[in-house]
């Protein structure tokens, strides 16, 4: 795939946030360090704290951190090392042998308040995961893990997660995806910041799927939008809020599959399902100015 470079869309935010990062891919994971830059890059203070290797597929497993026996991911951390350790470039990195929840909650614990003055973050941010998680894969998902452990820690989180793409190392360079999913990601972040406190109502998440990307099709960020969707079906759910003349939200495999179209879901923190219309409405709100209609 073709590697380029592309200049960030966004706009400088208003109010910058303290913002926990983390994934299941691991954090030597090209995605996070990309959108590590992008956020940083739009002004906001961000840490970031996820497992020393993939750990995709764990949901919210969570366990005591222990010492590696081999290496970190692509040789991230040499054989032996302690359960818990930073990049010796940046002390803002840190690994943790252990689950993507493990992870989350060390960033928030310990992490975090070395940097942050001894505050929690605002924002938690995890993935962009390499790979989707669309309807019945959320609950297994370590990305969508760690969010949901962040928002019962009363701190709002959006999970990001996108089709194209495998892992490979942060030294690498930067595929085309990769640099697409990160500017989206932080335009999406932008503007629930600038929307203002609360960032989300009470016990919500966001799952947000970005589409393939290509060298042909889908390959600059200006042609991408944002839909409302759902992530469960709902046949026997009450209605959703009313947007695009429905009163029921698409689901979201229906939205990346239209093209260069990325889901938003409003995920509950209690089930990893999709929220109640009440809630739905003012995450419409807060995205109002991002939000379009499929076709």
């Amino acid at each position: 795939m073709k590697t380029v470079t592309i200049l960030p869309l966004f706009l400088a935010i208003a109010q910058a946030a303290r913002i926990i990062q983390s994934n299941d891919d691991g954090w030597a994971e090209k995605n996070i360090r990309v959108l590590n830059q992008a956020l940083n890059a739009a002004g906001n203070d961000v840490v970031l704290s996820a497992p020393a290797e993939n750990q995709s597929g764990r949901s919210s497993l969570d366990d005591e951190p222990s010492p590696r026996e081999q290496p970190c991911q692509f040789n991230s951390c040499p054989a032996y090392s302690p359960p818990i350790g930073a990049d010796p470039n940046n002390p803002r990195f840190e690994y943790v042998n252990s689950y993507p929840v493990t992870s989350i909650k060390n960033g928030i614990s310990n992490l975090a308040p070395r940097f942050f003055d001894g505050q929690k973050p605002e924002l938690a941010v995890t993935g962009p995961n390499v790979g989707s998680n669309l309807d019945i894969q959320v609950p297994f998902s370590g990305t969508v893990g760690a969010a949901v452990e962040a928002v019962k820690q009363g701190i709002p989180a959006i999970a990001f997660s996108g089709r194209s793409g495998d892992p490979i190392s942060f030294e690498d360079e930067t595929p085309l995806y990769s640099q697409i999913y990160a500017d989206l990601a932080t335009n999406l972040t932008t503007d629930i910041l600038e929307a203002g406190t609360p960032y989300l109502p009470e016990g919500v998440w966001l799952n947000v799927n970005f589409p393939d990307v290509s060298d042909t099709e889908c390959n600059d960020v200006s042609q991408f939008r944002f839909v409302l969707s759902r992530i469960n079906i709902g046949l026997f759910s009450d209605e959703d809020v009313e947007t695009c003349g429905d009163d029921r939200l698409p689901m979201e495999r229906q939205v990346v599959d239209a093209g260069c179209f990325v889901s938003v879901s409003p995920g509950d923190a209690d089930d990893k399902t999709t929220v109640d219309a009440e809630r739905q409405a003012v995450v419409l709100e807060k995205l109002s100015g991002l939000l379009s209609c499929l076709p």
